[in-house]
């Protein structure tokens, strides 16, 4: 039997899931990185951590499956979006930390491109709306604050790419600069209706356009690796969110899928056609597969899960994630208190990239279970607002959300979600559908598995978690976090 290897490269660290042809994981292992805060708002990585890390872990994978280079058909990546990394084409070091999506430093830039008036340009040819959150403007600030990097980007001299990039680059020894439709349509540069980088946008940014990775399929064999000892085709690359969409097996217009991870994620898949939002959302191209490029729309939770690690690395109310579930169950309520998690500003469907995180409602009577279960229930609400924006641009409502990600292991974070949303939440029997997205990508380019039939028929339900709660205590509830929200963002 062989084997498909997924590298899935997050925000807070690198992981490695080996998969067999029924999607079942024969192995996996992670590690976390350093997360680096230079300044309020601010987030960097290591960039020789990303890769060191993502070695390291497949390496430990292959040796708990007791498996070689011989026994793996091909390779898939899946990465945190956005994240942005440039380096030196000839000595392959970077010239800088990568800047995260999180990170808030070019919010200045990005409000003056809207003050300007460029919403819909952006917007008409990349479906994103200007925000720090994306590619282009951490590039451009790279370029104006590293020495020397424009001059060197004008001469040809630096690669830029995010974390699907860098790996590829470092599996190929610098041979192969490439990344996918789904992760270049992050950038704010790339066009998503004629496939191919903006030269307009280039033009206005001010970014050299040889510093830019030529751009492939989703699924398709685009380079080879010889870093485990033999050659292995890489033939499968996503963004994080698009993987799970795959993996989900979201493959038709009208399928949509939500993930708990760092943050929250909800995409909808549009089918071959782009539909811009109007309600907050953002329009973004789907894995591309077999000839095929699809889009959805999206609404994206910067902090979700991410919440969890605040209170256990800053706040120390918990030990582990794990404890979040009986700590909120211990209380039938929040006692009037609610998190708006706006650490690195709010995404969908309120984009305020200046909003800072709150905790409204605090008396006397808060305790630490109440905190910890507003916590929890603040990755519901955020979630419900983006379902809310979802349906209005859809013109169609959700009866069903598939899910994934660390976060929707926690039972009664599902359980509040179905009663918030009035919906059923459906969580499939292997929720690191992030990964498996990249291994099913890279097994149909190589013909491991034969079409997406054979993947709709490795899915495999865990638990559906049906409405309980009262529809009034619902909307009671909600209206107390759009209460919290107008404080947090600063509205009468």
């Amino acid at each position: 039997m062989r084997y498909i290897v997924a590298f899935d490269q997050g925000t807070t660290g690198s992981r490695c899931i080996i998969f067999d042809k029924q999607g079942r994981i024969a192995a996996s292992a992670a590690r976390d990185f350093t997360q680096i805060y230079p300044a309020p708002g601010w987030v960097e990585h290591d960039p020789a951590a990303l890769w060191e890390t993502q070695l390291g872990v497949a390496k430990d994978a292959l040796a708990k499956a007791g498996l070689t280079a011989a026994d793996i058909a091909a390779l898939g990546i899946t990465n945190q979006r956005e994240t942005t990394l440039v380096w030196d084409r000839a000595t392959g070091k970077p010239i800088h930390n990568a800047i995260v999506w999180q990170c808030r430093r070019t919010a200045g830039h990005s409000d003056q491109l809207l003050n300007d008036g460029h919403e819909d340009f952006f917007r008409a040819k990349t479906g994103l709306k200007p925000d720090a959150y994306f590619s282009a403007t951490k590039l451009a600030w790279l370029l104006d604050h590293v020495p020397n990097a424009r001059e060197k980007a004008e001469r040809g001299e630096l690669a830029f790419g995010t974390a699907d990039t860098w790996l590829i680059w470092n599996l190929t020894n610098g041979k192969t600069h490439v990344t996918d439709h789904t992760n270049a349509s992050r950038t704010m540069l790339y066009n998503i209706h004629t496939c191919a980088w903006d030269t307009e946008i280039l033009r206005l940014l001010n970014i050299p356009a040889s510093l830019l990775p030529e751009v492939k399929s989703s699924s398709e064999v685009v380079a080879h690796t010889a870093v485990f000892g033999k050659e292995i085709p890489i033939s499968g690359i996503a963004g994080d969110q698009q993987a799970a969409l795959f993996g989900q097996a979201c493959f038709e217009a009208g399928r949509a899928k939500n993930t708990y991870g760092t943050g929250c994620f909800l995409l909808y898949n549009t089918g071959e056609t782009p539909v811009a939002s109007k309600h907050g959302l953002i329009t973004t191209m789907a894995a591309s597969y077999g000839g095929r490029v699809q889009y959805a729309l999206e609404g994206s939770v910067f902090i979700g899960g991410a919440i969890v690690q605040w209170l256990r690395d800053e706040l120390n109310l918990i030990t582990h994630a794990a404890e979040t579930e009986a700590i909120a169950l211990s209380v039938s309520d929040t006692n009037g208190a609610y998190i708006v998690p706006a650490f690195v500003g709010l995404g969908a469907p309120y984009w305020d990239t200046h909003a800072r995180g709150t905790i409204t409602g605090l008396t006397r009577g808060v305790s630490r279970a109440h905190i910890v279960r507003a916590a929890l229930e603040s990755m519901a609400y955020q979630t419900h607002a983006i379902v809310t924006a979802m349906t209005q641009d859809a013109q169609t409502q959700i009866k069903k959300l598939p899910v994934d990600g660390g976060a929707c292991a926690n039972n009664f974070l599902m359980q509040f979600q179905a009663d918030i949303l009035g919906v059923e939440i459906e969580r499939p029997l292997i929720i690191e559908t992030t990964a498996l997205g990249a291994a099913y990508l890279a097994g149909l380019a190589v013909g491991y598995w034969s079409s997406t039939g054979d993947i709709t028929a490795n899915r495999g339900i865990d638990r559906t978690f049906a409405p309980q709660m009262d529809a009034q205590d619902a909307q009671r509830r909600l209206a107390g976090w759009e209460a919290a929200v107008r404080l947090t963002c600063g509205c009468p």
